[in-house]
């Protein structure tokens, strides 16, 4: 478990580059067969990927930094399958995740195990977990199912579909909002114009980045901002005071997660274009 700490807007503008990936950026994740994981002080997210290539993995917890005897003793889950076929057993319940379904696991869960259909497909886990006060049952849903929103414009290079998979109006959860975006052939920018969301922390993970290709995301308060270059498969942590947005040199797609004070999806403080710095 790697363990991250944030930092106060006024010394985020003084940091260099290496500084602000060491401690915003997680770029270990899909890896076979392991199931790596970082746990951030911004409210207190647990982000991670499990591949199970050639063996089933288990999500275990992590004593010293969770103090729990399960994962979800306390905690509930957010899943979404970016690979081939899988399955994810919860307590003896086996539920089969096709590309891009989600799989919510909520408090109490004491077993959770990842297994692939193919070991020449496997399936690519993606999981962001929150703290959780209550328990509600394990849900599938199938990407086919999820609440979608078409935003954006040609004009602007911003044409996408937001996919929404948990969420308020959807699948009942304590605080985790999460969902999948896709930008169309020839749109590149996400979340411009920009906004923060001083309830909500963020995290980002990008992917269908192709190898000759980068995203620029951009954070930090509206009249300071920094960037870091994104590649296939890497994640973001945005604290609230921040903006969270990116522009690639090609199309791509980001899975988001939100989690804090409430699950209101339009609960942000739009930021003016004027603004920006």
């Amino acid at each position: 478990m790697d363990v991250r700490y944030s930092t106060d807007p006024e010394r985020f503008k003084t940091m260099p580059a290496e500084s602000l990936r060491a401690m915003f950026l997680i770029d270990n994740l899909f890896t076979f067969d392991e199931v790596p994981m970082t746990y951030s002080d911004i409210d207190r997210s647990i982000t991670g990927s499990a591949v199970p290539k050639t063996k089933t993995l288990a999500l275990l917890a992590s004593k010293k930094e969770m103090a729990a005897e399960y994962f979800a003793e306390r905690r509930e889950i957010g899943i979404i399958n970016i690979g081939g076929t899988g399955s994810i057993g919860v307590d003896g319940n086996v539920f089969v995740l096709g590309p891009k379904d989600a799989l919510y696991i909520g408090r109490g869960a004491r077993t959770v195990e990842f297994k692939s259909a193919k070991e020449s497909d496997p399936a690519k886990f993606y999981f962001v977990s929150y703290p959780a006060h209550k328990e509600f049952p394990a849900v599938l849903v199938h990407f086919a199912d999820a609440d979608r929103s078409s935003l954006g414009s040609g004009q602007d290079s911003n044409r996408r579909m937001i996919n929404r998979l948990i969420h308020a109006g959807g699948i009942k959860s304590c605080q985790l909002v999460m969902g999948l975006t896709e930008l169309e052939q020839g749109s590149v920018w996400n979340t411009m114009p920009s906004h923060t969301h001083q309830r909500r922390s963020e995290v980002y993970m990008y992917f269908n980045i192709q190898p000759d290709a980068v995203v620029v995301h951009f954070m930090g308060q509206p009249e300071e901002t920094r960037h870091m270059i994104i590649r296939n498969g890497q994640a973001v942590l945005n604290p609230s005071w921040s903006i969270h947005s990116g522009v690639g040199t090609r199309s791509y797609s980001f899975i988001w997660a939100m989690g804090g004070e409430n699950q209101a999806f339009n609960d942000m403080d739009d930021v003016p274009m004027s603004l920006l710095r």
